[in-house]
């Protein structure tokens, strides 16, 4: 199971009051929401081996050199984060709640301390470390994401699914390569690109003007996929229309570097990482000290049950 940690402890920290708090005053919604999301997950799926994975760098610079515009409107919307650490943002919200910085460390050295394994890689986005891990995978892999630009990794032949939450994570829509071909007419290989011909505006993707989802879908399904699509454009005999033709022609630049921009990374050098999931804390003096300073309660004790069992 791959956690795409930075998506659920933003749904987390809306889904849970902020009046929830540490001993000192210091909301931990997110700490104590994203813990009772992990309890929920193990005890549901059982899983062997459980990954955190985090935007060690959620806008790098190589995809905003190939594409300026990407995530560029998220920059300004960013407060201030704690000395050294950053703040990723989430598909799903454009900006990042000041209440918010502060817990990530936390939640970073809580997870630590209960030995589930976190991984990030600096140059790369949490999707990448994701895309590396589920396509080296030997067995079936669960992804947890409320994010669907990662449904390109969905693959019925290597067992990846996606599991997106549709209310906290007691509801998670299960997305196979079924429910997609059902849902956007593609499979996971060309969820990709489906997603730049329409663009993301919550990723500065400008895709292709005049060219939304419906029409990409019908686009992938006629010549298959996008070198198939801008070979078309090319091709004055194909069936495109003028303004198809046009609008394709007007976009080869974009279309030339989107899909190194929007498709996921594969090849991330991770770190060594043991990703089974321990069934005691790995370091219980330090998490018991934790647990106090922040107020983790429950929270904490229903992680700790589910790995015990």
């Amino acid at each position: 199971m791959l956690l795409d940690t930075a998506s659920l402890y933003f749904r987390a920290y809306f889904g849970v009051p902020d009046s929830v708090r540490a001993p000192h005053g210091t909301p931990v919604n997110a700490v104590r929401g994203l813990l009772d999301f992990i309890a929920r997950l193990v005890d549901d799926h059982r899983p062997d081996d459980l990954v955190a994975c985090m935007d060690a760098d959620w806008r790098p610079q190589w995809r905003v050199d190939l594409i300026p515009s990407y995530k560029a409107h998220r920059v300004a919307d960013e407060p201030a984060a704690p000395q050294g650490e950053h703040v990723p943002h989430s598909g799903d919200y454009k900006e990042v709640p000041d209440t918010l910085a502060p817990q990530v460390p936390v939640i970073e050295e809580v997870l630590d301390a209960i030995g589930i394994a976190r991984v990030g890689v600096a140059g790369y986005e949490a999707d990448d470390v994701i895309g590396t891990l589920a396509t080296r995978a030997s067995g079936p892999v669960d992804i947890v994401t409320g994010d669907r630009d990662l449904y390109q990794l969905v693959s019925d032949e290597r067992r990846a699914r996606v599991l997106y939450p549709l209310k906290n994570v007691g509801t998670l829509q299960a997305v196979d390569e079924a429910w997609l071909r059902g849902k956007y007419g593609v499979d996971g290989s060309g969820y990709a690109d489906l997603a730049l011909l329409r663009g993301d505006p919550s990723d500065g993707l400008p895709g292709v003007s005049g060219i939304g989802e419906k029409t990409a879908a019908k686009l992938l399904a006629a010549y298959g996929d996008l070198a198939g699509v801008t070979a078309a454009a090319a091709d004055p005999t194909s069936k495109l229309t003028p303004t198809q033709r046009r609008r394709l022609a007007e976009a080869a630049d974009y279309l030339a570097v989107a899909p190194r921009v929007v498709r996921v990374a594969t090849d991330v050098p991770l770190p060594a990482f043991d990703p089974a999931l321990p069934t005691a804390p790995r370091h219980p003096t330090a998490l018991d000290a934790l647990a106090g300073r922040w107020g983790l309660g429950t929270s904490l004790s229903r992680v700790l049950a589910v790995l015990a069992r």
